[in-house]
C-alpha cells in the first residue's frame, strides 16, 4: 500500500487539486502548511485529525507549517449562518503564543503568524496587486460565501478568501510551500490560493482536504454538550478525553480508529474482529481512547484517565 493509498484507505481524502499529486505525496520532500484562526488559547479534539494527518505527512518524508492566523483572526473566517464575533489583538497575539507553544510541545512543527506580513500591506496595494485577480463572480461562486448572501456577509468576511489566498503565495514565495492541507469546508478558499499562485507566479500548487469528521448527531467531532475539549490538560483533564472517545458510537468507532492512531490496517481489523465477537467489552473504544490519549499526553496521563 503506498501513502496515498493509506491516506484513502483511512479516510482522509476528500478534495484534490490534481492528479499528479498523488505521487508527489508518495514521493515526500514537500513543504506543506495547515491553518488555524487563533480563536482560543488552546487546540481542542475537533483540530485532531488535521494535525495527525500533519503528522502523518511529516513521518512520510514532508516538512509541516503551522499557520496561525494572527492577521486573519482579527476578521474571521465566513461561518455558514453568521459572522464571527470579533475578538481584541491583545487577545489574538495572547492566543497565538499559546497555540505556537502547543503545537510545537505536541507535534513539533514550524509555527509561523500571518500577522507578521499582512500587517504591512495597505488597502491600495492588496486591492491593485490582488484583487484585480478575482472577478465578483468567482468568489460569489464560492460555497461558504454563497450560504451566506440570503442572510447577508460582511465585506470583511467577504475579502477573506483573498487574504487565506495571499498567505499561500507568500508561504510558496517564501518557505518553498507548494501544498496546502484542509478541512473540506476550506476548500473554496484553498483553490483561491493556488490561483493566484499560479496566475502570478505562473507554477503550480497544490491542495487536498479530508472530509469533516462528525459524531453520531452530525456535529463535529470533539464537541461535548456544545463546549470543546480542549488539548490543554488545565482545560480538559486526560480522563474526560478518554471517556468521550471511550463513548464512540459503535458504528463510527472504526473510523474513528482509522483517523485517530497510527494503529496499522492489521492491527484495526484484527481489533474490529474481536470487537465485533463481544460488543459489550467495547475493545474498539477503549483502544482509540488509549491510544489518542497516549499519543497527546504520554504514559503518565493515560494511566490517570484509566484509573
Amino acid at each position: 500500500m503506498t501513502f496515498f493509498e493509506e491516506l484513502k484507505w483511512r479516510g482522509l481524502i476528500k478534495d484534490i487539486s490534481s492528479p499528479e499529486l498523488e505521487e508527489k505525496l508518495n514521493n515526500g520532500g514537500m513543504t506543506f502548511y495547515i491553518g488555524t484562526d487563533p480563536t482560543a488559547d488552546s487546540l481542542h479534539v475537533g483540530h485532531l485529525s488535521s494535525f495527525l494527518i500533519s503528522k502523518r505527512l511529516k513521518n512520510a518524508g514532508h516538512h509541516p507549517i503551522l499557520l496561525v492566523g494572527g492577521g486573519t483572526g482579527m476578521i474571521g473566517d465566513p461561518r455558514p449562518t453568521k459572522e464571527r464575533a470579533m475578538i481584541s489583538k491583545e487577545q489574538v497575539n495572547h492566543n497565538f503564543e499559546c497555540l505556537k507553544k502547543q503545537t510545537e510541545d505536541i507535534f513539533g512543527f514550524e509555527v509561523v503568524n500571518n500577522y507578521d506580513w499582512i500587517k504591512d500591506i495597505n488597502v491600495l496595494d492588496f486591492l491593485r496587486d490582488y484583487g484585480k485577480f478575482f472577478n465578483i463572480n468567482y468568489m460569489l461562486d464560492k460555497d461558504i460565501i454563497r450560504r451566506r448572501l440570503e442572510t447577508g456577509i460582511t465585506y470583511a468576511e467577504f475579502s477573506y478568501t483573498l487574504i487565506q489566498g495571499y498567505d499561500f503565495l507568500h508561504l510558496f514565495n517564501n518557505y518553498n510551500c507548494i501544498m496546502q492541507v484542509e478541512g473540506s469546508d476550506q476548500w473554496g478558499n484553498i483553490t483561491t490560493g493556488i490561483d493566484l499562485i499560479k496566475k502570478i507566479t505562473g507554477r503550480d500548487a497544490y491542495a487536498f482536504t479530508m472530509p469533516l469528521v462528525l459524531d453520531k448527531t452530525g456535529k463535529k467531532f470533539g464537541k461535548s454538550e456544545g463546549n470543546a475539549l480542549w488539548l490543554d490538560k488545565n482545560k480538559t483533564s486526560s480522563y474526560k478525553i478518554y471517556q468521550y472517545l471511550i463513548n464512540s458510537d459503535d458504528d463510527l468507532v472504526e473510523s474513528y480508529l482509522k483517523i485517530f492512531t497510527f494503529l496499522s490496517l492489521e492491527e484495526i481489523k484484527e481489533i474490529m474482529e474481536k470487537h465485533q465477537k463481544e460488543p459489550h467489552l467495547r475493545l474498539a473504544q477503549k483502544t482509540l481512547a488509549m491510544e489518542v490519549v497516549r499519543d497527546l499526553r504520554g504514559e503518565e496521563e493515560l494511566t490517570k484517565a484509566i484509573n
